[in-house]
């Protein structure tokens, strides 16, 4: 990682966390219930939180300063842990491991990830609604976008087209519909969102919506070579898991080079959109190119 990102990086991952401990409940709040340990075991202390970052990024990108874009900025993440926290479930991916550690149903009980789930969801929207240093209208636009990016429209339906694709043989059209819906979406709402909170026109957010969609299947595909090249401590979570539960994947459709090929293609389209921002968007150009660099 580029020494000046992973310092972008630390200080925007540090702020976002101070966020998210103060909006999630306390270990005992809801005690005898394990929900709130739960809560703050599925978000806190893990995580490389690209999508809070992305958001801060595409805030400051605009012009913007990043106080505004926190609230939202944490919306994205409870999202996306909720998101994790489901898809690990048994009734779904059934996996073991998530982020280094035992996954929250496994940690806890299947009956609890559940819930954890369900209310981180409805956290973000409230996150959202809370924003006081947002105005109304930027707030239910925010709000819109991310029930459109999270909801059957996006992430929720790609997950859903993943699961009936199982042991199918799917084209390139399809498996890119289910990764812009499932990865993708979420990716590209979380720039969106750092443009609104620094008052960027429509013109304007479209435009690093664009990258952002780009970004988003670059992720995807190198997640998925990674699930074939990485290893389990490495990744946070099982290796292999794709081939195991026979998904469509670039590398399965495409092979691993030109996968890797596709990956950049994407990169390179997204930095693009990125042009009329100049030095302002240097965050989100080192973003991307971290995105297919890592290893995990």
């Amino acid at each position: 990682m580029e020494p000046l990102l992973r310092s972008f990086i630390e200080d925007r991952r540090e702020r976002v966390e101070r966020t998210l401990e103060d909006l999630l409940p306390g270990a005992e709040d809801l005690a005898p219930s394990p929900l709130g340990g739960a809560l703050r075991y599925a978000v806190l202390g893990s995580g490389k939180r690209l999508r809070p970052i992305l958001v801060l990024a595409g805030c400051e990108a605009v012009g913007g300063d990043a106080g505004p874009a926190l609230a939202p900025a944490a919306a994205v993440e409870c999202i996306h842990a909720y998101s994790l926290v489901h898809d690990d479930l048994p009734a779904l991916d059934n996996d073991d491991l998530r982020r280094g550690q035992p996954t929250t149903h496994k940690a806890f009980n299947e009956a609890t990830a559940v819930l954890v789930g369900d209310a981180l969801q409805t956290l973000a929207f409230q996150a959202i609604a809370d924003a006081g240093q947002l105005d109304v209208p930027t707030r239910l636009e925010m709000t819109r976008r991310l029930a459109h990016a999270a909801g059957h429209a996006g992430m929720v339906g790609g997950q859903a087209l993943d699961l009936a694709q199982e042991d199918r043989a799917i084209g390139m059209e399809a498996l890119q519909r289910i990764h812009r819906l499932k990865t993708g979406a979420l990716l590209r709402t979380s720039v969106e969102l750092g443009a609104l909170a620094g008052t960027a026109d429509g013109e304007t957010v479209d435009a690093l919506g664009a990258y952002g969609r780009h970004i988003g299947l670059a992720f995807q595909i190198t997640d998925d070579v990674l699930d074939v090249e990485g290893d389990t401590a490495a990744l946070g979570k099982t290796a292999g898991a794709d081939a195991e539960h026979r998904k469509a994947t670039y590398p399965a459709l495409l092979g691993l080079e030109e996968s890797k090929r596709l990956a950049r293609t994407e990169i390179e389209r997204a930095l693009e959109w990125l042009t009329p921002f100049g030095e302002a968007a240097e965050p989100l150009r080192a973003l991307a190119r971290y995105i297919i660099d890592r290893d995990h």
